[in-house]
Parts: structure tokens; sequence; C-alpha cells
């Protein structure tokens, strides 16, 4: 596996996903995606659900960074927010288990350290990766121990709601990765080969792209804005 982490750095990542009620819904289409994503170049593939993850895993050999979105009622998390989600992903065995590593409470009033300490201490051997919205989460994950620290989440929190990860020229990323010790997985609306190339010269081991490439109708919704 050791090998498939190192083939990852400057390499491109595509997030294959579909939900209940997008189009693409359905793990043997998430399959054909990633293999696609491979036939174009790709290093690796982020996931989610055990069984999308268990379909691309007898299409390609790539590694992949496994989540499973799920809303509960007493918490804004929603990217792998319990163990719950965590065992799931386990039968799938992916290569990283990506989580929400915001500020925000998990359900049941959880916080982020002791939610990172009991994935720990049942499997002490995964490899996870922290979804952050901010600087200071991105930092305070690190210091926890994530392995990958993320920008996913960019703009996509309250406390991050008026930042870009663009904007001046990746400023966010800059700051993380002058801030940190782990690898940084740049992710979040880079949807431009331009962009992508950017965030691998300013220091990123690797990045993430998914609506740009997988989600066919958000793609055509730019096109057909543009005509209007």
């Amino acid at each position: 596996m050791k090998d498939k982490i190192e083939a990852l750095k400057g390499n491109l990542i595509v997030s294959c996903q579909a939900l209940e009620h997008e189009p693409l819904h359905s793990s043997f289409i998430m399959g054909r995606m990633a293999l696609a994503a491979k036939v174009g170049g790709a290093y690796g593939i982020r996931a989610n659900s055990k069984e999308d993850i268990k379909e691309i895993k007898s299409v390609v050999d790539l590694p992949i960074i496994g989540i499973v979105k799920r809303n509960y009622e007493d918490s804004k998390v929603y990217i792998t927010p319990t163990l719950k989600e965590v065992e799931e992903l386990m039968e799938a065995a992916p290569e990283i288990i990506a989580v929400d590593a915001t500020n925000a409470l998990r359900p049941g009033n959880i916080t982020l350290d002791e939610f990172f300490y009991s994935v720990k201490a049942k499997y002490p051997n995964q490899l996870l990766m922290a979804d952050c919205s901010t600087v200071e989460e991105a930092v305070h994950a690190d210091e926890l121990g994530f392995d990958f620290i993320g920008t996913t989440l960019v703009g996509y929190t309250e406390q991050s709601q008026n930042h870009s990860i663009e904007a001046n020229d990746f400023e966010i990323l800059r700051t993380i990765l002058g801030k940190v010790k782990h690898k940084v997985i740049a992710e979040g609306n880079i949807n431009t080969p331009k962009k992508a190339r950017r965030v691998i010269e300013l220091g990123a081991y690797c990045v993430v792209v998914g609506s740009a490439i997988t989600r066919p109708q958000l793609i055509t919704k730019e096109f057909t804005d543009a005509l209007k």
C-alpha cells in the first residue's frame, strides 16, 4: 500500500460520487467512471459508500479515499460523521478514510478529538484524511495526527463561507502548507487543469477534482447558463 500512496505525489485523484438524487447514482456507473478516470491518467479515486468502493475496487487497482455521506438531525457533520460510517468503510477497505474535521460537534455531541481517538483505538493502522474548512482546523487536525490534511470544506461551512480555496493564488492552501507537517491534499472547487497544476506547484501532495470531471449535469449547466 505504501507504493500506492507514494504514487499519489504530484498526481490527480478523481472524485467519483453521485448521490441518490443525482442522475448517475449507481455503484456500477461509479465503477465505470473510476475506470474512465484511470484511463485518463488518474492515480487515485475518492468515493462515497462501501457499495461504490467495493464496485470501484473490482474495476481498478487505484488507491481510494473512502467516505460515507450521511445526515444526522443533531449535527452539521456530513462526511463520515460517526464510528458507524467508519466501520462500514472498513468492510470495503479503502486505503484512506476521510472525515469531516471541522469544529462542529458530531452526532451525540462528540468532539473531533474524541472521534479521532476512538477511530485510532479501533483501527490504529488505518490512514485518515481530515476534511477541513479553515487554517485553524487544518492545524488542529495536523496536531491530532491525521495522515492527510485536506482543504475539502473551504467555503462550505459557516466559519469559511466568505473564503474560497483559489482566492489570492490559493492563499489558504499556502498558509496551511506553511503550518502543518503532514501531507496536504488540495480539494474543493479546483475545477480547471490550470488550478490543479498550480496547487501541486505550491506544494500540495496531490489534488482531488470531482464535479468538473464526473458530474455531467453540472458541467452541462455551465454551458447552458453561458448561452442564456
